[in-house]
């Protein structure tokens, strides 16, 4: 699942609960655009068909969480842990605080009833998934963990890691339905042998892995052809209102497009969703500022990977932290400030090794 996008987390949702049942310092801005520059002082100068809601870039975290947590499950299968001991049920809590909190943000503008219909219905589905998986795991799983007699993983461990991490790689930027499990599950059949030593530990993974794929794979199909028989596909792209010029980067940025001058500035589109992040940072490496992210130059949302001992410069709205919970001293600390300094934060934080940008919120 992409989660900037409705449709893709629509999908997810829907089929999330059947398959549950089977299975340190400071950092100072500094720019020429003063710090109160809000939305809604200006006419917005992109077309009205590439503006979005300034709600989205608030919502659009608890449905990216659902990619950071099967991206965190993924490095800790690859660092040789056992499954039991991942913090499922406090992933759970995470995702409803997180919620809770970007509810409160979005309070001034109109309630947009489908959005967060479909975030309670993705979070029901996942507390039920990860109940239901940590259930399995604190029971099962550990009781067939117990049996096995090697300090190493068994072999279905190294293929859930690196299956894992296909996944998450594939759902940054495509939704989880075109995912090929069908692949994945050949691949574990195929390429995993199914005899050697632990052989009670080996088929209690090799079950409960040919389950989630079996399941997976028919659902994603369902999925798909739903999708593709209601709904329009999504725009890719992000329109941005540039104070300047973007150079021309074919070779590592092939997919900025420049449209137009406006009013003054220049109107782009640069690849949305986890690529958003990556084309911002080189933006604001080559100097250029943003006025508009998608026809909002108001609050847009940042998450920054921190040290736990750090935190951000008063100029930076500091919306909330979540500790990373399998990497002891590390932290998301989740911002807001206006699209104007998106470009100096990312100049400062990328001067700063300790600190990460996570994700940029592009509505």
């Amino acid at each position: 699942m992409t989660p900037g996008a409705r449709l893709r987390a629509w999908a997810f949702a829907l089929t999330l609960g059947p398959w549950a049942l089977a299975q340190g310092g400071g950092l100072t801005l500094t720019t020429d655009v003063p710090a109160s520059a809000t939305a809604d002082l200006a006419p917005s100068t992109t077309p009205p068909e590439d503006r979005r809601p300034p709600d989205q870039t608030f919502l659009t975290f608890p449905e990216w969480f659902l990619v950071y947590s099967p991206a965190e499950y993924a490095g800790y299968l690859a660092s040789g842990a056992p499954p039991s001991g991942f913090p499922l049920f406090a992933h759970i809590a995470q995702f409803w605080q997180a919620y809770a909190k970007v509810t409160h943000e979005v309070a001034r503008f109109p309630f947009n009833a489908g959005y967060h219909l479909m975030i309670c219905v993705i979070g029901a589905s996942t507390t039920a998934e990860y109940t239901l998986r940590g259930i399995y795991e604190h029971t099962v799983g550990r009781l067939a963990e117990a049996t096995a007699t090697g300090a190493a993983p068994v072999p279905e461990q190294a293929f859930a890691a690196g299956y894992a991490q296909r996944y998450v790689d594939f759902i940054r930027v495509e939704p989880w339905y075109l995912f090929d499990f069908g692949r994945e599950l050949k691949s574990l059949w195929s390429d995993t042998p199914t005899s050697g030593p632990d052989l009670i530990r080996r088929w209690e993974r090799r079950f409960a892995l040919t389950t989630e794929l079996l399941v997976k794979t028919g659902y994603g199909r369902l999925i798909t052809w739903a999708t593709r028989s209601i709904y329009e596909a999504p725009r890719p792209v992000t329109a941005v209102v540039l104070d300047a010029m973007p150079p021309r980067d074919e070779a590592t940025h092939p997919d900025l497009v420049v449209l137009r001058p406006a009013a003054g500035a220049v109107l782009a589109n640069v690849p949305r969703y986890q690529a958003f992040t990556d084309y911002a940072r080189w933006l604001a490496d080559q100097r250029v500022e943003f006025r508009e992210i998608a026809g909002n130059d108001g609050d847009i949302v940042v998450s920054l990977l921190a040290p736990s001992a750090w935190q951000p410069e008063p100029d930076v709205r500091l919306l909330f932290e979540q500790p990373v919970l399998t990497a002891p001293g590390r932290k998301r600390s989740v911002v807001a400030l206006p699209v104007a300094q998106l470009a100096a934060l990312l100049r400062a934080v990328d001067r700063r090794p300790v600190l990460q940008v996570e994700h940029i919120y592009d509505y």
